[in-house]
């Protein structure tokens, strides 16, 4: 079957915001009606630091969890971690989230995974830069102590600002934090054991998970994942903090014409991201490359934020 090929979220920026305006506004009227994550997408649910793992981010635990926003999730099979890549959004760069398996220490291999590891969206990168790496990750007194394997990332590059390497280091941190299913703050150390900093940014004494509606993208796409082979009817889940816990929907085909929309209705919206679910109707299309796209409801009708959105390709058999 043919791959689908996708342009970049920034290259789509100018396109989602000028969806249909009627259409968004529709869906968010909506909200009252239909849809939760209650058991599909593992995911965080609180935007603010917590004592405690949040359940998109446990991924040994067989039994959905509630979240502090009182959503509840699924966890992610045993093995698979979850890793923050960096993407382009209409508001700046955001993390967003992709399940990964990893073999070995899951702390260790969700680290390596952030750091160099290639995400399966192509609209994804990694924050950090070429070269070194970590050798380590452990817990020790209320910290994740993350070892650098050499001195290549202390400081910051030259071609990178304030802001990237802060993106940076939340990357880390988000993704070592749901691995190891805490939120103890992070600590990077260099080989002697001395904490040092992280591409200029001071870790000494942790650092901690940042609001998440500072630092990760306010809609993401769990299911489907990309590239997959999908038919008939498809649950469709994610997470987003979007106006009214409303998130609309659309299948695109490969000319960029909406062929099937819809919303769904996530847990909440205020305080975090929330779990949102959907069934999808895929039985009416003819075999080939489609996108599914979820965004975030933009009820100020193009005079606010741009909306948000995730998209992942899919081939219907």
């Amino acid at each position: 079957m043919d791959t689908m090929r996708l342009t970049s979220p920034a290259s789509r920026g100018v396109r989602v915001a000028s969806l249909s305006l009627a259409a968004l506004v529709t869906a968010a009227t909506l909200t009252s009606c239909g849809g939760d994550d209650s058991a599909e997408d593992p995911s965080t649910a609180s935007g603010t630091t917590s004592a405690s793992p949040t359940p998109s981010e446990e991924p040994t635990t067989a039994e959905p969890t509630p979240t502090e926003g009182g959503g509840v999730e699924e966890d992610a099979p045993t093995g698979t971690v979850p890793v923050y890549y960096v993407g382009s959004t209409g508001q700046g760069d955001r993390l967003f989230r992709e399940f990964r398996k990893v073999s070995g220490e899951p702390g260790l291999g969700a680290a390596e995974m952030v750091a160099s590891g290639s995400p399966l969206d192509p609209d994804y990168r990694s924050a950090f830069p070429d070269g070194s790496g970590f050798s380590s990750v452990s817990t020790e007194d209320g910290l994740v102590v993350v070892t650098l394997a050499d001195d290549d990332w202390v400081a910051r590059p030259g071609d990178m600002n304030g802001r990237a390497a802060s993106l940076a280091v939340q990357s880390l941190v988000y993704t070592v934090q749901g691995a190891l299913q805490t939120r103890d703050p992070v600590e990077v150390r260099d080989s002697s054991g001395a904490a040092t900093t992280l591409l200029g940014v001071d870790t000494a004494g942790g650092v901690a998970n940042a609001d998440q509606l500072e630092v990760l993208s306010l809609v993401n796409v769990t299911s489907p994942e990309q590239d997959s082979e999908v038919s008939g009817s498809i649950t469709a889940s994610g997470v987003a903090s979007s106006f009214e816990a409303t998130v609309p929907w659309e299948v695109r085909d490969d000319s960029d014409a909406v062929v099937l929309n819809g919303f769904a209705t996530a847990e909440g919206w205020m305080d975090g991201l929330y779990p949102w679910e959907t069934e999808v109707d895929l039985s009416g299309l003819a075999p080939g490359t489609y996108t599914f796209l979820a965004m975030t409801s933009d009820p100020s009708g193009g005079e606010g934020n741009p909306p948000m959105f995730d998209t992942k390709q899919v081939t219907v058999g």
